[in-house]
């Protein structure tokens, strides 16, 4: 016997007949007995009140002697309390009106009856009688009616509702019928020895019998489980109060718990059991001549009972049965039972089951905690003392802890674990510890979402108490405090972090010691509340730096972080023997450390980014342009601290997005540019080795960045240009200024590069071209056709507007000058040189010009005769390639009258075909156009000849009238008239509708 769940009393003795049936109702007893007759037994008058509805616990005495009840034995008698019936199977089954008995109805069709079960919901009774099962129905009233009639293939032996159908335990085998239609299911086979016995679940399942097992089945027959109940034998009758299923044996009373594996709860023995009988409140046991009540101990008296011996299991099992108005006490009871079987499985070596138990007991961690010395914790009030007792069930002894925790510290001497062998003894301590730390582990992990949510929530309400001007002033000020950065200053007496940073701090201990380092770090990766200082000295010993370094970074402690990166970096650059720690602690880990610290920080992002700038110069130039840094700022910190960068840095911002670097930047990365290609130009100037015609990388960098960036200043990159080098740059600077025809003087006179001045004037020309508001000008062609024209006027030009311009000093004009007009012609560039003769005539006819753009042509001035040289085979070459963008009669007005027209018929031939293709177009728009306007004015011919025919009915739309003589007006539909006084108004009304609209608007 494990506990009492039942208390036995004897409740009468000496029944003057042998009892047949028994049943209760309310305080009272029925007895049916051998001799047909029915006795009443009731407590004595003065222990007990009618009104009673249960058994009371104490001797019965016989009220009322119902003689000839029945003419035969009464086999069987039930109360059907929603009814006030009382049902007798007899020699038939007969129903009597409660309390006094009287009979109301008998079914005679029931004679011979062997087993009967009864809806109770539905009102509907089956019986079985010999082979067949009748269903009938009460009416309600006093009466029942036939429902169904079935043939089974044998005498039934047990019966009962499942549903709407019946479960029926026949000789062989048990069946399902279904009184819709009258099949039969067959379930399974009975027992061979033991008769069918079928008994009804509180839930509407079915516990079939077969032997000495019960077998769970559901209403349609179906197994539910694979679990039995086993009885010690095969039981006659079953009655089921739960969580108990009590079943008579032949010499005993078996009581087992309703729950997997069932087990066996109490046994009571008496003699010559011959009926088991539900009550209300109690189980009635029938003998032959007296009846004894098994009485339901109290379940907190059960609970007490199996706390103590052991069976905690069981003892959650009855704190269930609680009633719903004694939740608070369920909920105590619970958590102390889940916490004496905590321990329980904790010192028998159950650590995940026992972390279950103290999950389940909503302990605080701190008192699971104590029982691991080895884990340090933050020094708070909340943790109490590891050698202190705990009342935890309140009808027992506290249980030690002492002895519960097992870690690297516990003394090897401990005599439960003891060993003899030395080696196996600290083998099996450090595998306990290992296990009892897993257990942990997972203890902690499930208790951690509700705290941290806590803590976090009440953080959250801190931040908005701040906001809205509430302080912490209650605090007082001496007590700790948590200082950390990322999360503020918490202070420790705020429940829910502290508690947070108990939990945060013991399970990175725990994961560190079992080896879990990667889940270590996953932890400080998340919102954590880890003790700083407890953490950091435990990461330090054991060299896991990796995980300190996210200790810090969770705690926004960026400084102590990065000076931890620097001398590992430093170390690992020093001890080159280890690669695994150079691998591990690359620059890169600095440049990924400082990417999320751009945004709050950049000069903290700027200060640590110089020890890598120099290893990683992309990386770490990317993380200034992916961290949105301020350009300016990077720019003047890398001026100052790492200038060789400064280039690279612009360059990479500038293929990144042009227009958001400032014109400054952009000065700024051309002078860099310049500079390297002014100290190129002097290193081989000193080696007598520079010639201008040679593009090495610096200055193929340095032109396409005067082409291609509009941001810089030309005048001061003009003035830092020598004298007698660095042409082309020279141009493409004068190009930005819009000093167009000294470009092209310098293209034309001192690189001796047509190609380059043409390309120069095709920039030019399309830049223009593309202007919302410009139209494509063809100056800029007839400013380099001027210039291979008359080149000594250019050079004149050129020298004088370089002095205004400030490029050079006034005493290297004269030089320049020189240099220009003592340029060589070479190669087949310069073919042919003639005499510009009828300037006057040049002069006279650009004078008439039409062309709207001339800011850089000087068309108005004649040319120069005599020693002038013309460049005639690149005008000629100018006029046939580009002679769609180049006004025609401009141009042949400056050609010398020497020129043949042969020359010109590359330029001329295209231009008149053009011209003429025009003329033609032109034409045709206009006839087209003409055409058109016939159109429109016939379409007005034909409206014009409309007739409108007025009437003395004739009535006018807009003031219902008659039009008669008035003047009238006629809508374009040439059907509706209107007076034209009437349509004026109408008109003006519309107008001031309008207006006033467009005023509220």
């Amino acid at each position: 016997m494990v506990h009492n769940a039942y208390d036995s009393f004897q409740l009468l003795d000496n029944c003057p007949a042998r009892i047949d049936a028994l049943e209760s109702y309310n305080s009272k007893l029925f007895a049916g007995c051998s001799d047909g007759s029915l006795r009443v037994y009731s407590p004595p008058q003065s222990s007990y009140s009618s009104s009673s509805s249960e058994l009371c616990q104490e001797p019965y005495v016989l009220e009322t002697t119902v003689s000839g009840f029945s003419k035969k034995p009464i086999v069987s008698l039930k109360v059907l309390a929603s009814r006030e019936l009382l049902l007798s199977l007899s020699e038939s089954i007969a129903f009597h009106k409660l309390p006094n008995l009287e009979t109301v109805a008998v079914i005679t069709k029931a004679k011979g009856a062997n087993a009967y079960a009864w809806d109770d919901v539905r009102g509907f009774l089956c019986f079985s009688r010999q082979k067949r099962v009748c269903v009938f129905k009460h009416d309600g009233g006093g009466g029942f009616a036939e429902v169904r009639d079935f043939g089974v293939p044998d005498t039934v032996k047990s019966i009962s509702w499942c549903g709407e159908n019946i479960c029926l335990g026949i000789r062989k085998e048990y069946v399902i019928l279904n009184t819709a239609n009258g099949t039969l299911s067959e379930v399974f086979p009975s027992g061979r020895v033991a008769p069918p016995l079928v008994t009804s679940l509180p839930s509407g399942e079915l516990l079939l019998g077969k032997e000495n097992i019960g077998v769970f089945v559901d209403r349609n027959g179906k197994l539910l489980q694979t679990e039995r109940i086993c009885w010690s034998e095969a039981p006659t009758t079953i009655v089921i109060q739960n969580p108990y299923a009590i079943a008579l044996l032949p010499r005993r009373v078996e009581v087992r718990l309703l729950r997997s594996p069932y087990p066996l709860i109490q046994t009571v023995v008496l003699q010559n059991i011959r009926h088991l009988v539900k009550s209300n409140n109690a189980v009635i046991v029938g003998l032959d001549k007296s009846v004894h009540v098994l009485f339901p101990v109290s379940i907190g008296a059960q609970i007490v009972q199996l706390t103590a011996s052991g069976n905690f299991e069981e003892a959650l099992a009855l704190c269930k049965l609680l009633p719903p108005e004694e939740s608070g006490l369920r909920a105590a009871k619970e958590s102390s039972i889940h916490t004496r079987f905590a321990h329980y499985l904790f010192e028998n070596g159950s650590y995940e089951e026992a972390m279950e138990h103290f999950v389940a007991s909503q302990v605080d961690i701190t008192h699971v905690l104590s029982m691991y010395p080895s884990i340090t914790l933050p020094k708070t009030t909340m943790i109490p003392q590891p050698d202190k007792m705990v009342d935890i069930s309140g009808d027992e002894a506290a249980l030690s802890r002492g002895s519960s925790g097992f870690s690297d510290d516990m003394e090897s001497s401990s005599p439960r674990y003891f060993l003899e062998s030395e080696g196996n003894a600290a083998l099996e301590s450090k595998k306990m510890s290992h296990n009892t730390l897993m257990a942990l582990i997972k203890y902690l992990q499930k208790r951690r979402p509700g705290i941290i949510e806590k803590a976090t929530s009440e953080g959250t309400e801190e931040v908005i108490s701040d906001a809205v001007g509430k302080t912490y002033g209650a605090y007082d000020s001496s007590k700790a405090k948590k200082s950390n950065k990322g999360r503020g200053m918490i202070p420790l007496n705020s429940g829910a972090r502290e508690m947070a940073a108990i939990l945060d701090t013991a399970l990175l201990q725990a994961l560190l010691h079992t080896g879990q380092s990667g889940a270590a770090i996953d932890l400080l990766k998340g919102v954590n509340y880890c003790d700083v200082n407890i953490c950091e000295e435990i990461l330090m010993k054991s060299n896991n730096y990796p995980a300190l370094l996210e200790l810090f970074k969770s705690n926004s402690m960026h400084h102590e972080a990065l000076k931890l990166l620097k001398q590992l970096l430093e170390e690992s650059k020093s001890n080159q023997s280890q690669a695994d720690v150079k691998q591990m602690f690359s620059p890169e880990l600095i440049i990924e450390y400082l990417k999320p610290l751009c945004r709050t920080d950049p000069m903290l992002v700027l200060e640590y980014s110089m020890l890598v700038l120099e290893s990683c110069p992309t990386q770490t130039i990317d993380l200034f342009l992916s961290g949105n840094i301020s350009a300016d700022l990077v720019n003047s910190y890398l001026k100052q601290h790492a200038p060789n960068m400064q280039g690279r840095y612009l360059e990479l911002m500038m293929a990144m997005n042009e227009t958001a670097v400032s014109g400054n930047l952009q000065n700024e990365m051309v002078q860099i540019y310049l500079s390297e290609v002014l100290d190129l130009h002097a290193a081989k100037s000193a080696q007598q080795k520079w010639d201008d015609k040679d593009h090495p990388p610096e200055r193929k960098k340095l032109l396409s960045a005067l082409e291609s960036i509009s941001g810089y200043n030309p005048q001061t990159l003009l003035k830092r240009l020598p004298r007698d080098a660095l042409y082309e740059e020279r141009a493409v600077i004068l190009g930005k200024m819009n000093q167009h025809e000294l470009a092209l003087s310098i293209y034309v006179h001192k690189l001796n590069a047509p190609d380059l001045a043409l390309a120069y004037c095709d920039r030019i020309y399309e830049s223009v071209s593309y202007l919302p508001s410009g139209k494509p000008s063809s100056n800029i062609y007839l400013t380099l056709l001027q210039i291979y024209l008359n080149p000594k006027k250019s050079a004149k030009d050129f020298a004088k507007r370089i002095v205004a311009l400030g490029s050079f000093e006034s005493s290297d004009t004269t030089k320049m000058m020189e240099s220009v007009l003592s340029s060589k012609v070479k190669g087949s560039r310069w073919k042919k040189i003639v005499a510009i003769e009828g300037a006057e005539d040049i002069r006279a006819g650009l004078s008439s010009s039409t062309d709207s753009g001339r800011s850089d042509v000087d068309a108005e001035e004649p040319m120069e005769e005599g020693n002038s040289t013309v460049m005639i085979s690149e005008v000629l070459d100018l006029l046939s390639q580009r002679w769609e963008r180049i006004n025609g009669a401009q141009a042949l007005k400056l050609l010398p009258r020497e020129t043949k027209l042969q020359n010109l018929l590359p330029f001329l031939a295209p231009l008149l075909r053009n011209s003429s293709e025009a003329h033609r177009n032109f034409s045709v728009i206009k006839s087209l156009r003409q055409s058109e306007n016939l159109q429109v004015k016939e379409e007005l011919y034909k409206h014009r000849k409309g007739v409108v025919q007025v009437t003395s009915d004739s009535m006018c739309l807009l003031c219902n009238k008659k039009i008669g003589t008035s003047v009238f007006a006629v809508y374009p539909n040439g059907k509706t008239l209107v007076h034209f006084v009437c349509f004026k108004d109408s008109q003006g009304m519309k107008a001031v509708s309008k207006t006033s609209h467009g005023r509220r608007r």
